[in-house]
């Protein structure tokens, strides 16, 4: 049996012979209509020279005279696992385009290690751009042209999709799309870390070792822990988030909990001007969401990001 060089279980392994086991986050789901909701759902690619594509949703009964926010998604699994097309994304924002009515727009972004950071992020700008090139009359794909008001967009993500999420909108607010408003941002278990333990974490040794070792296996070229990519107290950018409206959702069994009030405590203290919230869900585990969907604090999430989205 060949020798384990990395072991990230229960996300993957890497073998001495350059083999890759992914361990989870490879099923597939076509994208056909949800027939439960009636969301119509289809793949597009964005670039097909780097395999960069995306997943969209259109809920049923909407028209072109009144057009309805738009909701961009960055889909988790530690940056080396998962994909828009998976089945516990493909029904949980089949769920989020009906019960919110809005129209969505999961980036496929490329996976370490064969693509190692900061790919995820330019494939993730490359992804939003493709996006607002509609917002102006240039884009061709008709589900953005004709229906998604780039007056109301918002980004989401779970794990590293919502460090994703955090980064694409301070980019975002440092070099502006043209037409379009980010209104807000909802981080689902955001994968945040730094070097030195917060209030509580410091008793998980386990989990800052297996934090560290994904992180600088993603990100080979990282400074560690303290690189402002997982550390957003160590950005010098973090005042320039794009959007007013922050909300984290953190997970009372999940040893990122602490990374995600902590966020607000740094975000509110960089001088950016919005308004952030933290909801923890007491006993429950790290994207909880996603693994039981009818569960009671899945469907209160869900409410709340429902609410979220059709806010303003």
């Amino acid at each position: 049996m060949a020798e384990i060089v990395h072991d990230f279980f229960p996300l993957m392994r890497v073998y001495k012979d350059g083999r890759i086991e992914r361990l989870m986050g490879e099923g597939f789901v076509p994208p056909e209509s949800d027939p439960e909701t009636g969301v119509q759902i289809k793949d597009i690619e964005i670039d097909p020279e780097i395999n960069l594509s995306a997943r969209l949703y259109l809920p049923k009964n909407v028209d072109t005279v009144q057009k309805i926010p738009l909701f961009v998604y960055f889909h988790g699994g530690g940056f080396v696992i998962e994909s828009a097309s998976s089945p516990s994304y493909h029904k949980h924002l089949s769920t989020v385009a009906a019960e919110a009515k809005v129209v969505i727009v999961s980036v496929n972004y490329r996976l370490a290690p064969e693509y190692p950071l900061p790919i995820a992020y330019e494939d993730t700008w490359l992804g939003l751009k493709w996006v607002a090139s509609h917002a102006n009359g240039d884009g061709h794909e008709p589900w953005l042209k004709d229906h998604a008001d780039f007056n109301r967009v918002y980004f989401g993500g779970d794990s590293a999709g919502g460090n994703i999420a955090h980064h694409i909108a301070i980019r975002v607010g440092l070099e502006k799309l043209d037409g379009v408003k980010l209104e807000g941002i909802f981080l689902a278990c955001p994968f945040f870390w730094g070097k030195d333990p917060i209030d509580g974490e410091g008793e998980n040794l386990v989990a800052k070792d297996f934090v560290e070792k994904l992180w600088l296996f993603a990100n080979p070229n990282s400074s560690g822990l303290d690189d402002p990519l997982i550390n957003p107290e160590k950005d010098p950018k973090l005042s320039s988030l794009g959007c007013d409206k922050v909300v984290v959702y953190v997970a009372g069994k999940d040893p990122l909990r602490f990374r995600g009030f902590y966020y607000k405590e740094v975000l509110e203290k960089s001088g950016w001007p919005g308004t952030v919230e933290v909801v923890e869900v007491k006993d429950e585990e790290h994207v909880f969401h996603l693994f039981a969907t009818e569960a009671e604090n899945a469907m209160g999430m869900m409410k709340k990001l429902v609410s979220f989205l059709n806010q303003s």
